[in-house]
């Protein structure tokens, strides 16, 4: 090989491969964009209701009642969600999370509260 390629950012496997544009783990499974490597000087920050800021496996509160889809009740205020896992946005949406007696679900970070 001609270039150094960089380890993977997951499982830090030095036997990474290019497939088109994108990398990939052999070992993994994991793909990522080489442009990826180049811009890790940005960092998001994601802010919850109050302007506190978040991280992977805070522990927060819902501020506001959300109805969910398919389903015949909604998401109280004060409901508690602990080790949530901030994502780049889908649909507006950056937590990932499980929330008791739901399960698995996007939230935004504009309706919680950090619990400090």
């Amino acid at each position: 090989m001609s270039e150094n390629l960089p380890n993977c950012p997951q499982c830090n496997c030095e036997y990474t491969y290019e497939l088109g544009a994108l990398l990939v783990c052999p070992e993994c499974s994991h793909e990522w964009s080489a442009e990826d490597e180049t811009n890790t000087d940005e960092v998001r920050v994601v802010k919850d209701a109050s302007g506190n800021v978040l991280a992977d496996g805070d522990t927060v509160t819902i501020v506001k009642d959300l109805k969910v889809k398919g389903s015949s009740t909604s998401v109280k205020v004060g409901t508690k969600v602990k080790n949530i896992r901030l994502i780049s946005p889908v649909d507006g949406h950056d937590i990932d999370a499980k929330v008791d007696g739901f399960g698995s679900m996007y939230l935004k970070s504009s309706i919680v509260k950090k619990v400090l």
